[in-house]
């Protein structure tokens, strides 16, 4: 098959008739999947919300499945992975699964190594790609998780790979912008890179008043200066401003309606969604004990140790949602609280037992929290039914790498999240809260906050208290 009728193909495979900018961006795909292309290679594509990438992608998906050229779609969590995989019509798998290989005891500690890419001609697809970030999470023993994922890909023989993502969107945790969606960046890594940018919303979105303001925010933050942020609610059906004192039936319908897995409260900070989800147990859900069956649960740190009981699991990552099916008990021990649970992690389809923290379910800090977790690792190391005073402390540390408390997971409730923790989902009903923002704060952070907390919603935004200007 040459170039010209796989472009075909991608084309044939797409559920409508594409715009001049999908036109020339399955022409470049095209081009790039083909033999002709070098194997130092990377496709950088850098698409905004209601542009058509997602419909692209699993477009070329099942071209070039059909063309029997291997392919391997990937994504930074795996929440992104089901949403991934549910538009492509093929199976996705986190980064770290499909990268890493660990220990015999399967626990990533210490001897975590990128693991040989035994593929030859395949077509890595990234989605999600500017979550990437070039340091990994607390307790990682890794270091640039983008370095690494480019140390797999191109170990391969000939192989290849496309980055999806939206540079309008938060990067990552402590970065000014998304290294995995910079030129440059991928350039000093050898890289012969292509680039291509969809602004051009399909005719689809032009009634979505979700689409229309994410469309205004993406171009607003390319003025300089900044133009003072708006929403548009006039015209549009599926926008709505909700003053607070409506919050609590709106979300009762939402609940009823869209479901309770279908609906989410985006948020600024982690204290804003403690009282937000603290609000929602009590006075919607009628719940009064800590924790119950039924319960959604918000993992904020990655967890190597209970993966290794699961079946299929790679590990447990920050932002993977989890349900309870049982509590089992619970108990304090160095000086803190923990749960015995079952619980179904309904991104992955694993179900698993496991031990958490109770005191990282309202802590304000984005996980447990520094003088928590410094406690309970002293607690851990100096145990004195574990250890005799004698004990080396290497040896003592070596231990601990599988003890079940200082590697319980640590959870938050899951009704109301920060953006950073709703990135790479989707929900039907998305509520975000727009309390007062100084004009100080309303620069590019923001727009790229809002611009990423309204692309979450698939059905209906509802934006809680706007404290910007509404049209």
């Amino acid at each position: 098959m040459n170039i010209d009728e796989f472009a075909e193909s991608i084309l044939l495979n797409l559920p409508y008739v594409p715009n001049n900018q999908q036109v020339q961006l399955i022409a470049a795909l095209a081009r790039f999947c083909s033999p002709l292309m070098p194997s130092d290679a990377v496709f950088l594509l850098n698409g905004y919300a209601g542009t058509g990438k997602t419909s692209v992608t699993g477009a070329l998906v099942r071209a070039l499945r059909d063309a029997r050229i291997p392919v391997v779609l990937l994504a930074p969590t795996g929440r992104a992975a089901k949403v991934f995989s549910k538009f492509a019509g093929l199976p996705a798998t986190t980064i770290h699964r499909r990268i890493y290989r660990t220990d015999g005891t399967g626990l990533g500690f210490g001897t975590t190594e990128v693991a040989d890419n035994n593929l030859t001609d395949g077509v890595f697809i990234v989605d999600e790609a500017s979550m990437i970030g070039e340091s990994q999470s607390a307790g990682d023993v890794r270091g640039s998780l983008l370095e690494d994922l480019l140390q797999y890909v191109y170990s391969g023989d000939g192989c290849r790979m496309i980055l999806l993502g939206d540079v309008a969107q938060l990067p990552p945790v402590g970065c000014a912008e998304s290294p995995a969606m910079n030129v440059a960046r991928l350039k000093e890594s050898g890289l012969r890179v292509t680039h291509a940018v969809m602004t051009e919303v399909v005719r689809q979105g032009a009634g979505s008043g979700i689409l229309y303001n994410a469309t205004w925010l993406r171009r607003a933050m390319r003025r300089d200066p900044l133009p003072e942020p708006q929403i548009r609610l006039k015209g549009f059906g599926d926008v709505v401003a909700l003053p607070g004192e409506e919050l609590q039936d709106q979300i009762e319908r939402s609940y009823a309606d869209a479901g309770i897995d279908d609906t989410i409260v985006i948020t600024r900070s982690n204290r804003r969604a403690t009282q937000f989800n603290a609000a929602i147990r009590a006075s919607i859900l009628g719940r009064e004990e800590e924790l119950c069956v039924g319960e959604r649960l918000l993992v904020v740190k990655n967890n190597y140790l209970w993966s290794a009981k699961a079946k299929g699991l790679d590990f447990i990552a920050n932002g993977d949602m989890a349900v309870v099916n049982r509590v089992n008990g619970t108990e304090s021990k160095y000086g803190l609280r923990f749960a015995d649970v079952s619980i179904t992690m309904p991104d992955r389809e694993v179900d698993l037992d496991c031990k958490i923290c109770l005191d990282a379910l309202n802590s304000d800090s984005p996980a447990l929290g520094a003088e928590k977790a410094a406690q309970l690792l002293e607690g851990v190391i100096n145990d004195p039914d574990r250890f005799a005073s004698q004990t080396p402390m290497a040896y003592r540390l070596k231990a601990s790498r599988s003890n079940p408390y200082l590697h319980a997971l640590q959870v938050k409730y899951a009704y109301a999240v920060t953006c950073h923790k709703s990135q790479g989902g989707q929900w039907s009903d998305v509520y975000v809260d727009m309390g007062y923002v100084p004009p100080e704060a309303q620069g590019l952070d923001f727009y790229r906050w809002l611009y990423t907390s309204i692309t979450r919603a698939t059905g209906r935004l509802y934006l809680i208290n706007p404290d910007i200007k509404t049209l």
